[in-house]
């Protein structure tokens, strides 16, 4: 029923480079290419109606916006606020500097691969400078706009409630980053004033096409790295013998969305975990342990014995050691695989005051 997700690689055995990332976030040049006209000449111009329709389409699938443009920064944010297309950009790298430096810092500020940016831009000679410091992003002419949506770099696999609204998301991360970079003190005491809440539920209808979606793009917070399909999670949601649990997060700056998933298989005397996974989006917020603290007790009061697989990568580690740190111990090795087991006779593990863990049905 499962598979095994593979490594990524940015290769094919046959030494032929593999297909470029979907495209993540598609920045944009300013003037004269989602206007016609020169914001700091005076001009109050119009964004292009292909243009806008693009934005939205590119919106509507996950794909996020930025800007890197030349030009006065206020003077360009006043602007797209006054179009009301300010809230669509996720990023507004705007000033003097080389383009293709803004480039750069967009991929920094998202946390995402610069190979899955793509750069639009009116200017023959911007783009060839972009191109030449970053090969890996696609370049595209402003009159190239209306047919981007069209091309496969712009059409994502999955297309979610949650895709759909994952410029919000970043948003909101990007508030959290600017509040952690002013924090003085321990990294714990910041953790504190997030007033952090994990829901746990079942996994409905509505939530499988997220959780395969995690399946798949998920592979440092994953302790198997089993993928799922639709049909497959839709049979496990509904056994007797199986239980699909979802987590989202929220905190002060809004929600990060649904951001981690637990199969676990029930027997007479265990509850076996065949796969726990996280987005990387809240390595850095004690989401790990506070959901396996949960999965443990939840285990415990059904009179099972909290059992854990886990199936080591190269980028996973980190999984086992949050399995190890909530009282599990290795048990079984069995070729790739290790089976850990909490220990019945010690006490569970209490909640995290940093994340409070709601259960809803």
């Amino acid at each position: 029923m499962t598979r095994e997700a593979p490594t990524p690689d940015t290769s094919t055995r046959t030494g032929v480079p593999a297909p470029a990332p979907t495209v993540k976030c598609l920045v944009w040049d300013l003037d004269d290419t989602i206007w016609n006209g020169t914001v700091l000449e005076g001009d109050a111009p119009q964004p292009f109606p292909e243009v806008l329709a693009t934005l939205h389409a590119l919106d509507e699938r996950g794909i996020l916006h930025a800007a890197a443009s030349r030009g006065d920064h206020a003077t360009a944010t006043a602007h797209l606020k006054a179009l009301g297309i300010e809230e669509l950009f996720t990023v507004l790298e705007i000033g003097w500097g080389a383009k293709s430096d803004a480039v750069r810092r967009v991929a920094e500020a998202l946390n995402i691969g610069i190979d899955t940016l793509a750069f639009i831009d009116n200017d023959a000679v911007e783009r060839a400078e972009v191109a030449a410091a970053h090969p890996a992003v696609r370049v595209h002419a402003a009159a190239q706009a209306a047919e981007l949506p069209e091309l496969a770099a712009f059409q994502p696999p999955f297309v979610t409630d949650e895709s759909r609204g994952r410029r919000h998301l970043y948003r909101g991360e990007l508030r959290r980053k600017r509040a952690q970079d002013t924090h003085t003190g321990p990294a714990k005491d910041f953790l504190a004033t997030l007033d952090l809440v994990l829901t746990v539920r079942r996994a409905t209808e509505r939530d499988l096409e997220r959780a395969h979606e995690l399946t798949v793009r998920t592979h440092q917070l994953n302790t198997t790295g089993r993928t799922y399909d639709m049909a497959e999670l839709r049979e496990l949601s509904c056994s007797p013998s199986h239980q699909v649990l979802v987590a989202s997060l929220e905190d002060r700056f809004g929600s990060y969305g649904t951001i981690g998933l637990a199969l676990t298989e029930l027997t007479d005397t265990n509850s076996v975990l065949k796969l726990l996974l996280l987005s990387c989006r809240v390595m850095s917020r004690g989401v790990g342990p506070a959901l396996i603290g949960h999965i443990v007790r939840d285990a415990l009061a059904g009179g099972r014995r909290p059992v854990a697989e886990f199936v080591p990568t190269e980028v996973n580690r980190v999984m086992l050691v949050n399995l190890r740190f909530s009282g599990f111990d290795v048990i079984e090795h069995s070729g790739e695989r290790i089976l850990l087991g909490f220990d019945t006779e010690q006490a569970p593990p209490a909640q995290d005051s940093a994340v409070r863990v709601v259960t809803t049905a």
